[in-house]
């Protein structure tokens, strides 16, 4: 009987920011034949992953999505759900707060640093390197330093053998800093396609010796003088079926409305240490204030440059999730914030 290898990931129960973790389960099938409803729901110790006591220790693992392994032969990525004995949603599950709408799409856009030594891949062991500038979708050594380009060129071919759906890439403003792009229709589908894209990035590096940095403003202090280096963004895309073929000043106005009113509920997902990012500076509007405008990246939300012409249809930006924000919790609070709104 022909095996078939099952890397089960899920999201631990650290605060604040949630660890990826994943294990291997072998079963008996064929891989050409497993479809996401012959993947068994499993297990494992949630006192390790802060996520159970050691007396009740059990956690399910139920698959939610499943993706080819190009890294390894009749392999399968499965994404998956943290549950209770009791069948229930764990507390540390995120995507259970995601209410299910096929007409609600989603593009992430995740920036973050390879990490190395302490420092961004490419920074001279002591002092700092040239000023931001040449950096942004640089080429050459001298801009995206070594290695990197690999990487990047490698963890676009593993994202498209998976199905997943990755629009981009490019080199971002400061060194070592890079950004993919993650687009997919329905409230859960680019939330759970990012998740395993970080996975492919973070394990791709592995054998480098090189971690991936999502935090927002990695390192404060010595990293930051003499220049004030740019935050890593997830700036947030996002639509429904009203915004692409309705639309309208009107529920744009409301809709708007509604953004400001939830400013803190927002925040409160957006990612750790949001307030270091958020200052004002680097295309970002202070943490505490609340804009839109129209081709704008210093605003909270940005409209596309023709969304007003277009009758304000289509998608909005919304610029302030950092990095190493959730995008579970950021999908589900969006939506939960249009909802509020009324199309009449």
């Amino acid at each position: 009987m022909a095996k078939i290898k099952l890397e089960y990931i899920w999201l631990d129960g650290y605060t604040p920011l949630a660890s990826l973790r994943s294990k291997t389960k072998i079963i008996d099938g064929d891989a050409a034949k497993l479809k996401l409803e012959g993947v068994p729901v499993w297990g494992f110790d949630g006192s390790s992953t802060q996520q159970a006591e050691g007396k009740s220790s059990d956690i399910l693992l139920k698959p939610v999505a499943l993706y080819p392994d190009a890294t390894r032969k009749s392999a399968f990525l499965v994404m998956s759900e943290t549950l209770l004995h009791t069948g229930a949603p764990h507390p540390s599950n995120s995507r259970a707060t995601i209410a299910d709408d096929p007409d609600t799409w989603f593009g992430f856009e995740q920036e973050y640093f390879f990490w190395q030594n302490g420092a961004p891949l490419g920074f001279p062991k002591e002092g700092f390197p040239a000023p931001q500038g040449p950096y942004y979708t640089g080429v050459g050594y001298r801009n995206v330093g070594p290695i990197a380009r690999q990487l990047v060129e490698e963890h676009i071919d593993l994202c498209i053998a998976a199905g997943i759906n990755i629009e981009g890439i490019n080199a971002e403003v400061a060194k070592g800093q890079w950004e993919f792009q993650i687009f997919g229709k329905g409230s859960k589908t680019a939330a759970d396609q990012m998740w395993v894209a970080r996975y492919l990035m973070t394990r791709l590096c592995e054998p480098h010796g090189i971690d991936i940095e999502w935090r927002c403003k990695p390192v404060l202090g010595a990293f930051n003088a003499p220049l004030d280096w740019n935050g890593s963004g997830m700036h947030t895309n996002f639509s429904t079926k009203y915004l692409r073929e309705v639309g309208g000043k009107e529920y744009f106005d409301k809709l708007m409305a509604a953004f400001a009113k939830h400013v803190d509920e927002h925040i409160a997902v957006y990612g750790p240490e949001n307030h270091l990012r958020l200052t004002g500076l680097h295309e970002t509007q202070s943490i505490d204030k609340f804009n839109y405008g129209l081709s704008d990246r210093g605003a909270s939300v940005r409209m596309p440059v023709n969304f007003v012409k277009d009758g304000y249809k289509g998608y909005l930006e919304d610029r302030r999730p950092n990095s190493a924000a959730d995008p579970y919790l950021v999908a589900g609070r969006i939506i939960k914030t249009i909802q509020t709104v009324t199309t009449k």
